[in-house]
């Protein structure tokens, strides 16, 4: 088994979080949120890419589900995800080796007001879309007031706080935001720029299968069959392919993602050949499942790849908005019920760490026991509306490893009791004597997610809870997920060593009826805004980690997820001629890491 060499990157070191406003009152070749970009204008490659990596072959990755939309930038349809970062171009491009970088892809320079109250672009005059067409600014304005009032509700919430946008040359944009934002800046540009002149006779809301969205990156959807595979092609005219920032990168030829109806399919294709690479997300099936034929023979290699990523938080969220999961001591049960550590042993053998906050894992995690310092100050105007735990510490429990899971049952028990629950014949009743029930919405095709449901609704059986479990189809899930209609879910928030704006998205109350949008606990709390304001308006590092440490206190101890485990190693078996540089970004295996910095060699 291959192990990587990581390369340690300390959070927050070095020039990139220096406090240094003045060093963007002029062009520059990136940006970053405090200080200046690590790497210099005369960079040659991105230190995580090869650039030396030869051209050539096909990487073969499967997705369970079924897609019926090749447009990631609206709401309906269902689409493959990795479209969204393979087949679009921003005006900036991320580095994975820098947590608030940025650096010029379709625009060669960006300059930010001192105040940070606008953010100006200038186009790359070689830019093309893949037609041949040159990128335009208007095609950039069209595509920023479409993505932001049409689009998907991604766009939605970082649009609503920009002023106006205009050009102000030939090559040049610019943004103006309503209110001064030190990291609106960064997020205008990673929008996808789009070809306006394709819409002009097309519905761009309910684009499908019918129309493919042109665009400017280096991969083309060369070949498609609705809900079983999408092709995309190297383009041999790519337009950067002589850019630092794509030195080294998307050499594979054809990236080609398969459709299966489960897990167990997609494996069994991975094992006779049909996919050159899959990540398993099981520490338990990592150890049993990989000593397949092509294993022992090394065709297939396993790589297990480090990162210092925040944990995240995977798991079954609860709905807020309506009774039972409004009150959080039925929420507080719920997690107390789950008994943790068997699950974990019967599916991971014990192996993965259970996930106890948001930003487990990292750097900006919450502290064990009381608040201190800055963080204790922050939380200290809300004290009065704090649950439990958020101020004083709150720690995930552990059960005693067993399937009874006796105290967690009886803790369970206890804060049900305090939320006028009552047992009634063997059936847990609530406060308006009614049986206790509720649903849980999983999505088709994931077996793990079905065996972990499987024994916790057995759990909470035994406290007189009748579970209804509902596996619909992913068309069904993201219709029903969209609109809220669910009391728990299973859901995965993957969190970057980087949270700004996209914190209101995800829990900010103007997203709570916001259709479609990831909020799905509903979460709609002061102490949180707050939070997120202070982690975009810091004007040090320390005052920044602090908030992100205090917004971690105040959403685990909310108690919105019955949380998981996470995974600090990426677990990715793959063809013995699929390669990847020894030098590893601090995310490790994030988005864009496969297939961008790969290559195929025999």
């Amino acid at each position: 088994m291959k192990t990587v060499c990581f390369k340690r990157i300390a959070f927050a070191a070095g020039v990139m979080l220096g406090l240094s406003g003045a060093g963007m009152a002029q062009p520059m070749h990136g940006i970053a949120m405090y200080g200046d970009p690590a790497l210099p204008p005369d960079y040659t490659h991105l230190p995580y890419a090869n650039p030396d990596a030869p051209t050539g072959g096909r990487i073969v990755t499967g997705e369970t589900g079924s897609f019926d939309s090749l447009n990631p930038h609206i709401r309906q349809g269902s689409v493959p995800w990795q479209l969204r970062f393979l087949a679009y171009e921003s005006l900036l491009g991320r580095s994975w080796d820098e947590p608030f970088t940025l650096y010029g892809l379709l625009a060669e320079s960006v300059e930010v007001a001192e105040d940070h109250s606008w953010v100006e672009f200038t186009l790359r005059p070689e830019a093309r879309f893949s037609d041949g067409s040159p990128v335009t600014v208007e095609d950039v304005i069209w595509s920023y007031e479409t993505l932001g009032t049409e689009g998907h509700p991604r766009y939605l919430g970082a649009w609503s706080r920009v002023e106006g946008i205009e050009a102000t040359g030939e090559r040049t944009v610019r943004i103006t935001f309503s209110d001064p934002d030190r990291e609106l800046a960064m997020i205008m540009g990673l929008r996808p720029i789009l070809q306006a002149a394709q819409w002009q006779e097309a519905t761009f809301t309910e684009s499908g299968l019918d129309v493919i969205p042109v665009g400017t990156a280096p991969y083309v959807i060369d070949d498609f069959e609705a809900g079983r595979f999408v092709s995309l092609r190297r383009d041999p005219d790519y337009w950067g392919a002589d850019l630092p920032f794509r030195r080294g990168t998307n050499v594979i030829d054809e990236v080609r993602m398969e459709f299966f109806a489960d897990g167990t399919a997609m494996f069994e294709a991975f094992t006779a050949g049909i996919l050159t690479t899959m990540r398993e997300t099981s520490a338990q099936a990592w150890a049993e499942n990989y000593d397949f034929p092509r294993v022992q023979s090394g065709e297939v290699v396993l790589s297990e790849v480090p990162h210092q990523r925040p944990s995240g938080m995977t798991g079954l969220v609860m709905n807020t908005r309506d009774d039972p999961f409004s009150d959080w001591r039925v929420r507080e049960a719920m997690i107390q019920a789950f008994p943790a550590e068997f699950i974990n042993q019967t599916l991971n053998g014990g192996v993965d760490p259970r996930i106890t906050s948001y930003f487990a894992n990292s750097p900006l995690a919450m502290r064990p026991g009381p608040a201190e310092g800055r963080v204790a100050e922050f939380l200290m105007p809300f004290e009065g509306v704090l649950l439990p735990g958020a101020s004083e510490g709150y720690t995930m429990p552990v059960t005693d490893g067993t399937e009874r899971n006796r105290a967690g049952i009886a803790t369970a028990l206890e804060a049900l009791e305090a939320a006028g629950y009552t047992v009634q014949d063997g059936v847990m009743t609530t406060p308006e004597g009614a049986p206790f029930t509720f649903e849980i919405l999983l999505q088709t095709g994931s077996s793990e997610n079905d065996a972990i449901v499987n024994i916790y609704t057995e759990a909470l059986e035994r406290l007189g809870i009748a579970v209804e479990v509902s596996r619909v189809d992913a068309a069904q899930f993201r219709e029903r997920r969209g609109a809220f209609d669910f009391d728990m879910i299973y859901e995965r928030y993957g969190l970057s060593l980087s949270p700004g704006n996209e914190q209101y998205s995800y829990w900010g109350c103007e997203t709570v009826e916001v259709t479609g949008s990831r909020n799905l606990m509903g979460a709609c709390h002061p102490a949180i805004e707050a939070m997120i304001g202070r982690m975009l308006n810091s004007e040090s590092q320390d005052d920044y980690v602090a908030a992100v440490r205090a917004l971690d206190r105040v959403l685990t101890s909310m108690r919105y997820v019955v949380p998981f485990w996470h995974n600090p190693v990426s677990r990715i078996a793959h063809n013995a001629e699929l390669h990847y540089p020894e030098v590893i970004p601090i995310y490790g295996d994030w988005i864009g890491w496969q297939p961008d910095v790969w290559w195929v060699e025999d």
